[in-house]
């Protein structure tokens, strides 16, 4: 099983959006369990849905009146309003490998290893694509997220992922690696580095393949 709830980079051109968030998930109401909000020790709520076999997780063997750290893709709803999608929880201290196995979870949904310590702290997100727009002055940064298709049949759609940091206008149309980190509702950019300049030579069959969120 994986060690981190944030897999090492495959490819130099992988595209990604993942963080970890530590927080109490509240669901909407009884009959809404999916969608929610994942409340802060600050009590923010960030407006969250539950995705996949994570929901039986939590279903059976999650205690929702405390605070767990959860494995999440951000979303910019209008363009601007942080929303989460959680896909796992990041807790081997209580979750053991015997649940994974009764429950037929996959590694995104729960991992195990000897520490629930993570070296990056809470609200880290590894971001991951395209930089279309950066105003270092107004320190507002976009960054395109391009999908790997679910279904063969189906082009994903990309989205796109507002940050607040600085990264020099000259880095326009490359693919970078942000290290970013959730403070309130907004996503900081801590440090990034530049990839490769964005052309179709650099988009190879072997790149696309694995593109993960």
């Amino acid at each position: 099983m994986q060690n981190h709830p944030i897999p090492s980079v495959t490819d130099p051109l992988q595209y990604r959006a993942i963080g970890i968030v530590r927080g109490i998930y509240k669901p909407q109401d009884d009959d809404n369990f999916t969608r929610g909000a994942l409340i802060d020790s600050k009590g923010n709520e960030i407006d969250s849905v539950l995705l996949g076999r994570v929901i039986t997780l939590i279903r059976n063997h999650v205690s929702l009146e405390k605070p767990h750290l959860w494995v999440v893709y951000p979303r910019c709803r209008n363009n601007q309003n942080l929303h989460l999608q959680i896909t796992g929880i990041w807790e081997p201290s209580t979750l053991k490998k015997d649940i994974v196995e009764k429950e037929e979870l996959n590694e995104s949904s729960i991992l195990k290893v000897d520490s629930d310590d993570l070296l990056e702290g809470d609200d880290y997100f590894s971001i991951r694509g395209e930089l279309i727009f950066t105003k270092p002055e107004e320190k507002e940064v976009v960054v395109k997220i391009r999908q790997k298709p679910r279904n063969q049949n189906k082009n994903a759609l990309p989205f796109k992922v507002n940050l607040k940091g600085k990264v020099p206008i000259n880095y326009l149309k490359h693919f970078v690696s942000l290290d970013v980190r959730r403070v309130d509702y907004q996503l900081l950019v801590e440090d990034f580095k530049i990839i490769a300049p964005i052309s179709q030579q650099k988009i190879t069959n072997k790149s696309r393949k694995n593109r993960k969120q």
